[in-house]
């Protein structure tokens, strides 16, 4: 089974940096798509980035501050996060889609982040 473990979570003044890391497991391909996820209170879930091997894309409201990257030989996802605001309060998820004859996705348990006035 696919196994996906979120790290790097905390509590972050206003302007402040985070990097999120995400340990995968189990048979995960570089040619799977992986993302970052986010769920603030009374909000839906929804797309912070996403990186396949051909290229990234971001959610217009964190362009030009986060940076996702993966170490394929590490099976690790990363997020660095700089100049974070409150709007960024969330629980942040790692997700992977293993492509086959159906797509399945995997996500992990999720790391809370927190950005103070």
């Amino acid at each position: 089974q696919v196994q996906l473990v979120e790290s790097g979570g905390g509590l972050v003044q206003s302007g402040g940096s985070l990097r999120l890391s995400c340990a995968a497991s189990g048979s995960i391909f570089s040619s799977y798509p992986m993302g970052w996820y986010r769920q603030a209170p009374g909000k839906q879930r929804e797309l912070v980035a996403r990186i396949t091997s051909g290229g990234t894309i971001y959610a217009d409201s964190v362009k030009g501050r986060f940076t996702i990257s993966r170490d394929n030989a590490k099976n690790a996802l990363y997020l660095q996060m700089n100049s974070l605001k409150p709007e960024d309060t969330a629980v942040y998820y790692c997700n992977v889609r293993t492509l086959g004859w159906r797509d399945v996705d995997y996500w992990g348990q999720g790391t809370q982040v927190t950005v103070s006035s």
